[in-house]
């Protein structure tokens, strides 16, 4: 297929590039602002209890958690006249808007004193925002200027769930562009150092930026139908410039050393399509089967960004094999026009670069003297991994919330005050929903006897319910008004605020304690964050082994396929989770427990990390680290196929390969650290995490752990069982040259 792609893209290339270039120009018309889009959302399983008792809290009693809070201050009192004026005024306003339900308050429910901070000085205004989500964000946009004031002697602040995400959506839009203003300029000047000339430097950037539009289109389409977390906007253009820099540099660099071996311009575009183009190829495919496996996954959060990278995969590999070999056709000569380094050279009287013969090279040394001492080298390298990862055996997870905002953000501050001023836990309380008891009128005598049953659960301030409220296996407040919301035709529901630590290990165990309690009154579905949490994780654990085993198969056949080995692809698995322990070590040490986080924008630290960015994480990174361990292997097999010797080809696959990898890991980790500047915490986390791993995978990786073990397990690198062998004779894949020049160069 590549063999006929080549001379067709060659031959038509002005309407390809035309065709690229309307593509470009669509694209950024039709989805250029997709971020505005996307919804901010999509941290739950849909089918989870504590998805289920959310739809029953709508559907039986028109109720729910508020997802949207007024903070009212008064430095003399939320209980003086005009306060209380001040504050029902509020509560009617709020009540009477569009799309809002449960408008109640500190004076609305009779001075309740959960609402009301300790020291008298603040108190809350607490509603319900019906609708999808982006409704629930534009109705938040329209109410935010109309209630954050401070007229009628009071301050209102506006906070809760919905301005949270209204805020995350607002920040990131803020974070892509600063992040696109950084790694552009500077991906530049670093391609620039790498080629010398501007017109070949500016390829790799046309590519990532086709990679780029391609996936914000594609977002825009899959948002028509389907739900799509705006987070994924950041791995679009991150991934998307990273991988079409990577592609690029990797065609750019065949053909210049097929044009150096003698072929002629023409065929030398022929020659780097068959041979790099399949490779590139199949390595977009490595890394297009481990990003699916976050399609197994039901959080639409997860799915997104499997969306964002598949897109970003696909387009730029389309890039770097078809527009790519169109541009340089076109160019022929011109693509090494406008050498910027020749006049630093004479400014600074620097010799010319020498293009040294193979085996000359530092990667052909490090190689060699890395398989002089393969055992010493091996064992150093796998001994700070792992005391890099043994944080990770500490990792705490948590769902995100207001704390993933920067310090100064409003909806951050008033969820802070909420926290830090008022007794109760009103905002991580949790739902006990009771539907189906099969009797309309549902005997008090046990509501009651439930409800006293769960005050009495550790951690449990306080249970509201139909009959009153409790607390340590006593009723403290009778029935009134207030608790006529509980009851429904043939449902209740009871709140149970926590006394404690309402989002973490005891909230959890609040959550498994109430499901666990008997009830005569039917089944009980528990929801509220902690309930979340907990589902969230068993959702995630449940599809797990599936993503991985996707992974593990996906790695094997792939780099069967380029080696025809099995033991390569258990050494490439082995390698990679080492590597990726590092990594997840590092950021518990870093995001967790909050080391050295003043040189990186000193985020809030909650003691978790974000239960989904180590799934992220894993399936991006195994997904670059194999794209690198095939150009490696495949390089490798070539010179191992001509000379049957291990060790030289395990040196020279190196050499050939060594200074290109590292050139584009470097590239694609300072295109991460760039959304590493992000103000959302999980974002922060996701570009520092993978720059250091690609980082460690180019250099001790590739460098040392490759040539160490290669170098022990020799001949039986290449070992496969007698049929797997004579399949791969028949379907393997190969980056050889149909005929290998009489001397190869390579750069020093």
């Amino acid at each position: 297929m590549l063999i006929r792609l080549a001379p067709f893209v060659i031959r038509h290339r002005r309407r390809v590039l035309v065709l690229a270039v309307l593509f470009l120009a669509l694209a950024g018309a039709l989805a250029g602002g997709v971020s505005k889009e996307l919804s901010s959302s999509g941290f739950a399983d849909p089918s989870a209890p504590s998805e289920r008792a959310a739809a029953l809290l709508t559907s039986e009693f028109g109720s729910g958690a508020a997802n949207l809070a007024l903070l009212v201050t008064d430095p003399a009192g939320v209980d003086s006249p005009s306060a209380t004026a001040a504050g029902l005024a509020l509560t009617q306003r709020l009540a009477a808007r569009p799309g809002v339900s449960q408008a109640r308050s500190y004076w609305s429910l009779d001075r309740a004193a959960p609402l009301k901070s300790r020291d008298g000085t603040q108190a809350l205004v607490l509603a319900r925002l019906t609708g999808t989500d982006d409704q629930k964000i534009k109705a938040v946009e329209v109410l935010r200027p109309l209630f954050q004031s401070a007229d009628s002697g009071v301050t209102v602040q506006v906070g809760g769930e919905i301005e949270t995400f209204r805020e995350v959506g607002t920040t990131i839009e803020r974070d892509l562009t600063r992040a696109e203003s950084i790694a552009f300029p500077i991906t530049a000047v670093l391609l620039i150092l790498v080629f010398g000339s501007a017109v070949a430097a500016a390829l790799p950037l046309l590519i990532g930026v086709l990679s780029i539009l391609g996936s914000f289109l594609s977002l825009h389409v899959l948002h028509q139908y389907t739900d799509v977390s705006v987070y994924a906007a950041n791995l679009a253009i991150s991934l998307g410039l990273g991988l079409g820099i990577d592609y690029a540099l990797f065609i750019l660099t065949r053909y210049r050393e097929e044009v150096s071996a003698g072929l002629t311009r023409h065929d030398a575009v022929v020659e780097t399509v068959r041979t790099a183009g399949r490779t590139v190829l199949f390595s977009a495919l490595t890394v297009l089967l481990s990003l699916s496996a976050l399609l197994v996954f039901p959080l639409y959060f997860l799915r997104s960004f499997a969306y964002a990278g598949l897109s970003a995969v696909l387009f730029a590999a389309l890039g770097a094999i078809v527009v790519l070999p169109a541009v340089i056709a076109l160019l022929g000569h011109r693509v090494d026009s406008l050498d910027l380094r020749k006049p630093l050279r004479r400014l600074l009287r620097l010799p010319a670069p020498r293009t040294k013969p193979v085996g000359e090279g530092a990667w052909h040394r490090l190689a060699v003297n890395v398989m002089k001492r393969p055992v010493g080298f091996g064992l150093a390298v796998v001994v700070v991994l792992l005391t890099l990862g043994l944080p990770f055996k500490d990792v705490a997870f948590g769902l995100p919330d207001d704390r993933v905002l920067p310090r100064t953000a409003a909806a951050h501050l008033v969820a802070e005050d909420i926290r830090n001023n008022f007794a109760g836990n009103e905002p991580y309380a949790l739902s006990a929903v009771l539907n189906g008891t099969g009797n309309p009128k549902v005997k008090t005598t046990e509501i009651s006897s439930y409800a006293d049953a769960l005050s009495k659960l550790p951690g449990v301030e306080r249970v509201d319910a139909l009959t009153g409220s409790f607390s340590q296996g006593h009723q403290v407040t009778a029935a009134g008004p207030v608790h006529a919301v509980f009851g429904a035709a043939n449902a209740t529901f009871m709140t149970v605020v926590p006394s404690g630590q309402g989002f973490g290990p005891a909230g959890e165990q609040l959550v498994r304690a109430i499901r666990a309690t008997p009830t005569p009154l039917g089944q009980v579905l528990v929801g509220g964050p902690a309930a979340s949490l907990v589902d969230t994780k068993h959702a995630l654990a449940t599809s797990m082994p599936l993503a991985l085993g996707l992974i593990a198969v996906a790695t094997f056949l792939v780099l069967f396929l380029f080696t025809g080995s099995i033991v390569l692809p258990i050494k490439a698995v082995a390698m990679n989770l080492v590597s990726l322990t590092a990594t997840f070590g590092a950021m518990v040490w870093v995001f967790q427990q909050g080391h050295l986080t003043r040189f990186i924008g000193d985020p809030i630290i909650t003691g978790t990390l974000d239960t989904t960015m180590p799934i992220i994480m894993f399936c991006v990174l195994f997904g670059l680290s194999m794209d690198y361990e095939v150009f490696l292997l495949s390089r490798i097999k070539e010179e191992y196929d001509e000379t049957g010797d291990n060790t030289r080809a395990v040196a020279v696959g190196l050499e050939k390969t060594g200074r290109l990898i590292s050139a584009a890991a470097a590239l694609l980790a300072l295109v991460f650290v760039a959304f590493a500047t992000s103000d959302i915490a999980f974002i922060k986390l996701l570009g520092l995490g993978v720059a250091l791993a690609v980082v460690l995978d180019a250099t001790l990786v590739r460098g040392i752990l490759v040539p160490s073990f290669m170098r022990l397990a020799g001949r039986a690198n290449w070992w496969a069982p007698a049929p797997l062998r004579r399949l791969h004779n028949r379907i393997g894949l190969s980056e050889a040259p149909a005929a290998a020049p009489a001397r190869e160069l390579v750069d020093a």
